[in-house]
Protein backbone atom coordinates (compact mmCIF):
# COMPACT_ATOMS: atom_id res chain seq x y z
CA UNK A 1 0.00 0.00 0.00
CA UNK A 2 1.03 3.54 -0.30
CA UNK A 3 3.10 5.25 1.99
CA UNK A 4 2.80 1.92 4.15
CA UNK A 5 -0.14 3.14 6.22
CA UNK A 6 -2.09 0.07 7.52
CA UNK A 7 -5.40 0.08 9.02
CA UNK A 8 -5.67 -1.92 12.44
CA UNK A 9 -8.02 -4.35 13.39
CA UNK A 10 -10.28 -1.42 14.49
CA UNK A 11 -11.33 0.09 11.57
CA UNK A 12 -12.12 3.61 12.37
CA UNK A 13 -8.64 4.50 12.63
CA UNK A 14 -6.88 5.26 9.51
CA UNK A 15 -2.90 6.28 10.93
CA UNK A 16 -1.39 4.27 13.41
CA UNK A 17 1.88 5.74 14.27
CA UNK A 18 2.21 4.79 17.72
CA UNK A 19 0.07 2.17 19.84
CA UNK A 20 -3.05 3.05 20.16
CA UNK A 21 -2.75 3.57 24.06
CA UNK A 22 -0.14 6.09 23.21
CA UNK A 23 -1.78 7.63 19.88
CA UNK A 24 -3.96 10.63 21.78
CA UNK A 25 -0.59 11.55 23.59
CA UNK A 26 1.16 11.18 20.47
CA UNK A 27 -1.82 13.13 18.39
CA UNK A 28 -1.77 15.98 21.25
CA UNK A 29 2.18 16.42 20.93
CA UNK A 30 2.28 16.20 17.44
CA UNK A 31 -0.91 18.46 16.76
CA UNK A 32 0.04 21.18 19.27
CA UNK A 33 3.53 21.27 17.94
CA UNK A 34 2.87 21.55 14.84
CA UNK A 35 0.47 24.44 15.47
CA UNK A 36 2.56 26.13 17.25
CA UNK A 37 4.97 26.17 14.19
CA UNK A 38 1.78 26.93 11.74
CA UNK A 39 0.95 29.71 14.23
CA UNK A 40 4.40 31.65 14.23
CA UNK A 41 4.75 30.83 10.63
CA UNK A 42 0.97 31.62 9.64
CA UNK A 43 -0.93 33.58 12.23
CA UNK A 44 -4.11 33.38 11.37
CA UNK A 45 -3.61 30.83 8.87
CA UNK A 46 -3.23 28.13 10.67
CA UNK A 47 -4.23 24.65 8.73
CA UNK A 48 -6.73 23.92 11.41
CA UNK A 49 -8.48 21.27 8.42
CA UNK A 50 -5.09 19.62 8.38
CA UNK A 51 -4.97 19.00 12.07
CA UNK A 52 -9.05 18.16 12.18
CA UNK A 53 -8.07 15.11 9.69
CA UNK A 54 -4.87 13.83 10.94
CA UNK A 55 -6.70 13.67 14.71
CA UNK A 56 -9.48 12.36 13.08
CA UNK A 57 -7.57 9.76 11.34
CA UNK A 58 -5.77 8.69 14.56
CA UNK A 59 -8.35 8.84 17.25
CA UNK A 60 -11.67 7.89 17.85
CA UNK A 61 -14.22 11.19 17.79
CA UNK A 62 -14.35 12.63 21.70
CA UNK A 63 -10.57 12.52 21.82
CA UNK A 64 -9.78 13.82 18.13
CA UNK A 65 -12.05 16.84 19.74
CA UNK A 66 -10.14 17.48 22.71
CA UNK A 67 -6.69 17.20 20.74
CA UNK A 68 -7.95 19.84 18.38
CA UNK A 69 -9.13 22.02 20.76
CA UNK A 70 -5.67 21.28 22.17
CA UNK A 71 -4.37 22.81 19.82
CA UNK A 72 -6.51 25.45 18.98
CA UNK A 73 -5.61 26.69 22.42
CA UNK A 74 -2.13 26.18 21.49
CA UNK A 75 -2.69 29.26 18.63
CA UNK A 76 -4.41 31.32 20.74
CA UNK A 77 -1.86 31.29 23.67
CA UNK A 78 0.73 32.16 20.91
CA UNK A 79 -1.50 34.69 18.90
CA UNK A 80 -2.62 36.84 22.04
CA UNK A 81 0.44 36.29 24.40
CA UNK A 82 3.23 36.13 21.75
CA UNK A 83 2.22 37.49 18.40
CA UNK A 84 0.29 40.45 20.31
CA UNK A 85 -3.57 39.92 18.77
CA UNK A 86 -5.51 43.06 19.89
CA UNK A 87 -7.40 42.11 22.62
CA UNK A 88 -10.98 43.18 21.85
CA UNK A 89 -14.06 41.81 21.17
CA UNK A 90 -14.05 40.90 17.49
CA UNK A 91 -10.79 39.19 17.62
CA UNK A 92 -11.94 37.31 20.64
CA UNK A 93 -14.90 36.45 18.82
CA UNK A 94 -12.81 35.46 15.71
CA UNK A 95 -10.89 33.11 18.00
CA UNK A 96 -13.43 30.80 18.94
CA UNK A 97 -15.37 31.09 15.50
CA UNK A 98 -11.97 29.68 14.46
CA UNK A 99 -12.11 26.98 17.39
CA UNK A 100 -15.43 26.10 16.52
CA UNK A 101 -14.39 25.13 12.62
CA UNK A 102 -11.71 23.58 13.66
CA UNK A 103 -14.38 21.10 15.83
CA UNK A 104 -16.95 21.21 12.90
CA UNK A 105 -14.20 19.99 10.43
CA UNK A 106 -12.65 17.49 13.50
CA UNK A 107 -15.99 15.99 13.64
CA UNK A 108 -16.51 16.21 9.63
CA UNK A 109 -13.40 13.96 9.04
CA UNK A 110 -14.08 11.73 11.55
CA UNK A 111 -17.86 11.33 9.92
CA UNK A 112 -16.25 11.06 6.57
CA UNK A 113 -13.04 8.61 7.23
CA UNK A 114 -15.96 6.30 8.82
CA UNK A 115 -17.58 6.19 5.79
CA UNK A 116 -14.61 5.65 3.84
CA UNK A 117 -13.40 2.12 2.73
CA UNK A 118 -10.55 1.19 4.77
CA UNK A 119 -8.27 0.23 1.21
CA UNK A 120 -7.03 3.24 -0.21
CA UNK A 121 -5.91 5.62 3.04
CA UNK A 122 -4.05 8.64 1.08
CA UNK A 123 -7.32 9.08 -1.10
CA UNK A 124 -9.27 8.70 1.99
CA UNK A 125 -7.51 11.61 3.88
CA UNK A 126 -7.34 13.66 0.23
CA UNK A 127 -11.27 13.18 0.27
CA UNK A 128 -11.74 13.92 3.94
CA UNK A 129 -9.03 17.55 3.79
CA UNK A 130 -11.49 18.55 0.86
CA UNK A 131 -14.27 17.71 3.00
CA UNK A 132 -12.78 19.16 6.51
CA UNK A 133 -11.51 22.27 4.78
CA UNK A 134 -14.66 23.19 3.38
CA UNK A 135 -16.58 22.53 6.45
CA UNK A 136 -13.94 24.84 7.99
CA UNK A 137 -14.30 27.87 5.67
CA UNK A 138 -18.17 27.86 5.52
CA UNK A 139 -18.38 27.65 9.33
CA UNK A 140 -16.14 30.81 9.31
CA UNK A 141 -17.51 32.26 6.21
CA UNK A 142 -20.66 31.74 8.15
CA UNK A 143 -19.14 34.13 10.68
CA UNK A 144 -18.70 37.18 8.48
CA UNK A 145 -21.90 38.82 8.53
CA UNK A 146 -21.77 39.54 12.57
CA UNK A 147 -17.96 39.94 12.65
CA UNK A 148 -16.58 41.59 9.32
CA UNK A 149 -13.69 39.96 7.52
CA UNK A 150 -15.64 38.94 3.94
CA UNK A 151 -12.31 39.86 2.42
CA UNK A 152 -10.22 36.99 3.47
CA UNK A 153 -12.67 34.66 1.73
CA UNK A 154 -11.09 35.62 -1.99
CA UNK A 155 -10.89 32.47 -4.19
CA UNK A 156 -6.68 33.01 -4.18
CA UNK A 157 -6.62 33.24 -0.33
CA UNK A 158 -8.90 30.21 -0.10
CA UNK A 159 -7.15 28.37 -2.49
CA UNK A 160 -3.66 29.27 -0.84
CA UNK A 161 -4.81 28.23 2.48
CA UNK A 162 -6.55 25.28 1.13
CA UNK A 163 -2.78 23.97 -1.05
CA UNK A 164 -1.39 25.42 2.69
CA UNK A 165 -3.12 22.72 4.51
CA UNK A 166 -3.06 19.89 1.93
CA UNK A 167 0.76 20.31 2.47
CA UNK A 168 0.59 20.33 6.16
CA UNK A 169 -1.52 17.19 5.22
CA UNK A 170 1.11 15.10 3.98
CA UNK A 171 4.13 16.22 5.85
CA UNK A 172 1.97 15.45 9.42
CA UNK A 173 1.07 11.94 7.53
CA UNK A 174 4.77 11.57 6.81
CA UNK A 175 6.01 12.41 10.79
CA UNK A 176 3.32 9.72 11.45
CA UNK A 177 4.75 6.95 9.04
CA UNK A 178 8.42 8.21 9.96
CA UNK A 179 7.82 6.99 13.62
CA UNK A 180 5.58 3.82 12.86
CA UNK A 181 8.39 2.70 10.94
CA UNK A 182 11.29 4.15 13.55
CA UNK A 183 8.73 2.33 16.53
CA UNK A 184 10.18 -1.01 16.19
CA UNK A 185 13.51 0.02 16.47
CA UNK A 186 13.67 1.75 19.43
CA UNK A 187 12.00 -1.34 21.13
CA UNK A 188 14.59 -3.84 19.38
CA UNK A 189 16.78 -1.49 21.29
CA UNK A 190 15.71 -1.49 24.42
CA UNK A 191 15.05 -5.24 24.31
CA UNK A 192 18.40 -5.91 23.58
CA UNK A 193 19.75 -3.19 26.80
Amino acid sequence: MALGILPSDDHRFHLHPVAPRLAPMFGFALLTASCALASFAFACATPFAAFAVVAAAMLRLRPALLVVTGAWLVNQTIGFGMLHYPVDAGTIAWGFVIGAAALLATAASSTVLGLLPRGRTPLALAITLVVAYGIYELALLAATPFLGGEGAFTAAIVTRIGLTSAVWLAGLVAVCEIVRLLAPLGRKGAMSA
